[in-house]
């Protein structure tokens, strides 16, 4: 049989998956989307030019940093009510030190309202 003649039932799941499946089973759904906030967090960052080391400023892209803040907002402003306020305060600040860089660091500015995550989060000047 080639694999495209394949079913799902043929395909075999990597070694470990039901491991996995039953470790991701065990995390608080507040913690999986704290988590993926800072890793959206940490990587504007990076993009916004904010790294540590010599190489910060060829690390900047802000049109990357743009999809990355404004997918942080979507995600802080949907899940604030089911997260808390203790998590969703956390993040919020986060989401509004990296919007305030985001301006800061643009050559042209964007009017207010208009940049990265403000359609979700309100004008952040």
């Amino acid at each position: 049989m080639s694999s495209s003649d394949e079913t799902p039932a043929d395909i075999q799941a990597p070694v470990g998956t039901d491991q996995a499946t039953r470790d991701i089973a065990e995390v608080a759904a507040v913690e999986v989307i704290t988590t993926a906030a800072v890793h959206l967090m940490s990587a504007a960052a990076v993009k916004c030019g904010l790294a540590e080391g010599e190489d910060a400023e060829e690390l900047k892209d802000l049109d990357e940093a743009r999809k990355l803040i404004t997918a942080l907002a979507a995600l802080v402003v949907a899940s604030a009510p089911d997260i808390g306020n203790q998590h969703a305060r956390s993040l919020r600040d986060g989401l509004r030190s990296l919007q305030l860089a985001f301006r800061e660091a643009s050559v042209i500015p964007d009017a207010p309202g208009e940049g990265p995550g403000e359609k979700y989060t309100g004008s952040v000047v």
